[in-house]
């Protein structure tokens, strides 16, 4: 409803009426900024998803055992073992290749001796992820012998 203020004898009467420019700036300044933050507000995450089975390849023999477990060692005077054979550094990336060649999994489990130098044992780690061992273990108890 509109009504008129009078503006005295002999001048036109005034009629208010709302500006509503300011307004739809505002609320325009307010979608770009809502526009602009909502993509960053999306949360990203990895998963590893299982790959797919293939139908045609035959199931393993039940009565087959597994591998024997990989376990990459370091010992406190800086000698490398793998299981039990002992390993120079630079024969260790290519016996590692040639092992995980006839595996399916390529797990590795390290372990280092409590006083071996972080450098070597870094080193000796860099050396395995790069003999093809993709997903590595670190052993944090004591491995006993059965």
């Amino acid at each position: 409803m509109a009504f008129e203020i009078p503006a005295g004898k002999g001048k036109k009467s005034i009629r208010p009426a709302m500006n509503v420019t300011p307004l739809v700036d505002v609320v325009l300044v307010l979608l770009i900024i809502f526009m602009v933050v909502t993509p960053l507000l999306t949360r990203h995450f990895w998963t590893n998803v299982p790959l797919k089975e293939d139908k045609k390849a035959p199931p393993p023999p039940p009565d087959q055992p597994p591998p024997p477990q990989l376990v990459l060692r370091v010992k406190s005077n800086g000698s490398i073992w793998l299981n039990l054979d002992q390993v120079e550094l630079a024969e260790l990336k290519d016996r590692l290749a040639r092992v995980f060649a006839a595996r399916s999994d390529h797990l590795l489990f390290f372990d280092a001796d409590a006083d071996v130098p972080y450098g070597r044992a870094i080193e000796v780690l860099d050396a395995g992820r790069a003999g093809g061992g993709l997903n590595i273990a670190v052993v944090t108890e004591p491995i006993t012998q059965q």
